[in-house]
């Protein structure tokens, strides 16, 4: 039992981190229809960003607000240059973003340098629980705690502030939103902000979980999120959330009881749910 509660609490965890990175690639895709393949790149410079202002300032939390507002700038700055001229043109958007992808990985390594970054764990998140003879690592249900808290404040925004009600009719009709008078494009703007920022989230949530940080986790990260968008469904939060749950906890238990499996369970999920439901488990028909 102690097994099942330990890999239960890793594969939530690495769902959380999943989950972060992924519901940014949803919101900006739902809306947008924005195909961003850079999105992994923020993940990662938020994971540089916070962990080197936190090992300067000894502040995790610092460390994390600096990741947020690195992932906001960077959002600001690829919408406005980057993605605006290829809007409508998902070619151009593929091309152009694994291009960015590349330029933002490569420009950490001049920032930072090649080698991989060590990240601790903050005093008051180290060590663990015991509960019963169960091992709870306390940093982990850190991770679960913040990403079900992001996924309620976006479920509620969305559902029941003015903002939310429009970027969902957005979502359905842009120029229906565009012809009422509201600005669609400032809409646009903040959302991928947001989206860039909960990336960037993920990223600095990451380096004390794994121990180490590296230029080329970003495009690791963003193949598991554009996974988990598949199987959720594109365009929805609620689907992106138990999709990485999904592929969090069946790679913690392919690892643990069936090691040859762990790389291939993600593709074979996404694989079982494009067969029985191509649209996504949480996809509208369309």
């Amino acid at each position: 039992m102690d097994v099942l509660i330990n890999l239960t609490i890793n594969g939530l965890a690495t769902g959380m981190l999943i989950f972060l990175l992924a519901a940014g690639l949803t919101l900006i895709f739902g809306l947008m229809d924005v195909l961003n393949f850079a999105h992994g790149g923020l993940f990662a410079w938020g994971a540089y960003a916070g962990i080197w202002s936190y090992s300067v300032t000894d502040s995790f939390l610092i460390g994390i607000l600096t990741a947020l507002l690195t992932g906001l700038i960077l959002g600001l700055l690829m919408e406005r240059f980057i993605i605006t001229p290829v809007y409508g043109n998902h070619i151009q958007q593929i091309l152009i973003t694994l291009g960015v992808m590349i330029v933002l990985s490569e420009m950490l390594k001049v920032v930072w340098g090649p080698n991989q970054l060590s990240a601790t764990t903050p005093s008051y998140l180290s060590g663990s629980w015991e509960l019963g003879g169960v091992i709870i690592i306390k940093y982990r249900l850190f991770i679960i705690t913040i990403g079900f808290l992001v996924f309620f404040l976006i479920y509620y925004i969305l559902r029941n502030t003015k903002i939310g009600l429009i970027v969902r009719a957005g979502v359905i009709n842009k120029e229906m939103v565009q012809a009422l008078g509201i600005n669609i494009k400032r809409i646009f703007m903040l959302v991928f902000m947001v989206g860039a920022a909960m990336a960037a989230l993920g990223g600095v949530l990451l380096g004390p979980y794994s121990g180490v940080i590296y230029a080329e986790m970003g495009m690791e990260f963003a193949i598991l999120a554009f996974i988990v968008v598949v199987i959720g469904g594109m365009g929805s939060i609620t689907g992106s959330l138990f999709a990485a749950i999904l592929v969090g906890l069946s790679g913690a238990f392919m690892a643990y009881y069936v090691p040859e499996l762990s790389l291939a369970v993600n593709m074979l999920l996404m694989a079982v749910v494009l067969i029985f439901r191509p649209q996504g488990l949480f996809g509208a028909k369309g």
